[in-house]
C-alpha cells in the first residue's frame, strides 16, 4: 500500500528532572504521545518508533526551564497519504450513495456514489447491501470486504479520508489480485505455447532438412551406379 514512509531522525526530547531516574521511560512516554497524530514537520501521522538514545547525559533546555533534552536517533513510520495514491482499506459499512472505509483501524474514508464507477451497481441480496459489478459478475464489494482506492483529498484535523473507485484497478483486493495472477498465468501459458510450437517446426524443420540430405546422397549414389554399369 502507498502513503507509508520511514523517516531516519534526529529528535531532542523534552523530559523534567523528576523523570531522571526513569529516563528511558519518560523518553518512550513523550513520544507515544504523539501516536496516531498528524505532524506537520514530517507531513503525516505517527505510526510506530524505534528509538536509539544517543546521549543519556540529559542538558537542560535553554528557555526551557525546567526540562531536560535529550538527543535522540529514531526511525518513524509516518502514514502520509497524498492525492491519486492508492490505499488499501476494510468496508465497515455501505448505503446506495457511499462506501464506508477503515484504513489501518484508525482514519475513516468515505467514497460517494459520484465517485463510484458506474460498472458496479448497489444490491440488496439476502438482506444485505453488496456492490457488485456489471462486467464481473463474480468481484463483489460487502461490509468486511478489503478494497482498494484511489485517494481524492486529506483532511489532516480529523484524518478524514475522501476516496474514488473510479480507476479500473480499485475494487475488491480479492478479485483484483486473483484476476491479476489469472491474466499473468494466461500469458505464462500462451508463452509456453508459443515456445513448444517454435520448438515443434525447429524439428519440424530439421527432420527435412536430414530427408532431403538423405535424398541427396541417395541420387548420387544412383547415378554413381549408373556410370559404373555404363562403363
Amino acid at each position: 500500500m502507498e502513503g507509508l514512509k520511514v523517516w531516519d531522525a534526529g529528535l531532542v526530547v523534552r523530559v523534567h528532572p523528576s523523570k531522571g531516574n526513569l529516563m528511558r521511560e519518560a523518553i518512550l512516554r513523550e513520544l507515544s504521545r504523539h501516536l496516531f497524530q498528524f505532524n506537520e514537520i514530517f507531513g503525516g501521522v505517527l505510526l510506530a518508533y524505534d528509538v536509539d538514545i544517543v546521549n543519556k547525559d540529559a542538558k537542560i533546555m535553554p528557555l526551557m526551564q525546567p526540562n531536560h533534552g535529550v538527543r535522540l536517533r529514531a526511525k518513524l513510520l509516518f502514514f502520509s497519504p497524498k492525492p491519486n495514491m492508492l490505499l488499501e482499506g476494510k468496508v465497515v459499512k455501505l448505503t446506495p450513495e457511499s462506501i464506508h472505509v477503515i484504513v489501518l483501524g484508525f482514519t475513516s474514508a468515505v467514497i460517494i456514489d459520484e465517485d463510484i464507477r458506474e460498472d458496479f451497481e448497489f444490491r440488496t441480496k439476502h438482506g444485505k447491501e453488496v456492490y457488485r459489478s456489471k462486467a464481473h459478475r463474480q468481484h463483489v464489494i460487502k461490509v468486511g470486504t478489503m478494497i482498494r482506492f484511489l485517494v481524492k483529498s486529506l483532511n489532516e484535523e480529523i484524518l478524514h479520508i475522501c476516496g474514488s473507485l473510479r480507476p479500473t484497478n480499485t475494487g475488491s483486493i480479492h478479485w483484483l489480485d486473483k484476476d491479476f495472477e489469472e491474466i499473468s498465468l494466461i500469458d505464462r501459458s500462451g508463452t509456453k505455447k508459443e515456445s513448444e510450437n517454435e520448438m515443434k517446426m525447429q524439428e519440424h524443420s530439421m527432420a527435412g532438412g536430414e530427408e532431403l540430405s538423405l535424398g541427396n546422397d541417395q541420387i548420387k549414389k544412383s547415378k554413381k551406379r549408373r556410370l559404373r554399369e555404363e562403363s
